[in-house]
């Protein structure tokens, strides 16, 4: 079976003239594109490749990364748009109660009405982070904080909310 592949940034754009790339991290605090020597590079049109890291550097809310093979800045500008991803086994072990949301993706959102969407995004903002849950009328957010969300079980593939009104339906 194959692996599932997450991921972890896109390329923004060409930094400098040598190939490097500033690359936009989905979720800010994370480290673990430092901690890899390689990923799979899903370009606009679909296509992956798999490139090794030459070096990874934090740069004002960004990341630059160097990919081997990538020497110059029109090699660099082709990548524009380009995904990062990885095989979700390389993520590192979690502690109890704690989830990576990419598990969540395809949850059902439950209220003790009944279902009320599946958990499609995420996003994070200075505040707080929120799912994005696609309901039978359109998309809403819901964020993760208590009182708004019950209880969330990655395994069972169900997040609980106390009721429909925190996703703005009736």
């Amino acid at each position: 079976m194959a692996s599932r592949l997450i991921p972890l940034a896109e390329v923004a754009r060409p930094h400098g003239v040598r190939g490097e790339l500033r690359v936009k991290l989905y979720h800010r605090d994370s480290n673990l594109l430092q901690a890899l020597s390689e990923v799979i590079l899903r370009h606009p049109d679909g296509e992956e490749n798999l490139v090794k890291i030459v070096r990874v550097q934090r740069a004002n809310g960004a990341m630059l990364v160097h990919i081997e093979g990538c020497e110059d800045r029109t090699h660099a500008e082709e990548l524009r748009g380009a995904q990062i991803l990885v095989p979700r086994e390389v993520f590192p072990p979690l502690e109890e109660g704690e989830f990576y949301v990419c598990d969540l993706m395809g949850a059902k959102v439950i209220a003790p009405e009944g279902e009320v969407g599946e958990v499609e995004g995420f996003l994070s903002y200075p505040t707080c982070d929120a799912l994005v849950i696609r309901t039978p009328v359109g998309r809403t957010e819901l964020p993760l904080v208590d009182g708004l969300v019950d209880a969330i079980d990655v395994a069972g593939g169900v997040v609980r909310v106390p009721r429909r009104d925190p996703l703005g339906e009736e």
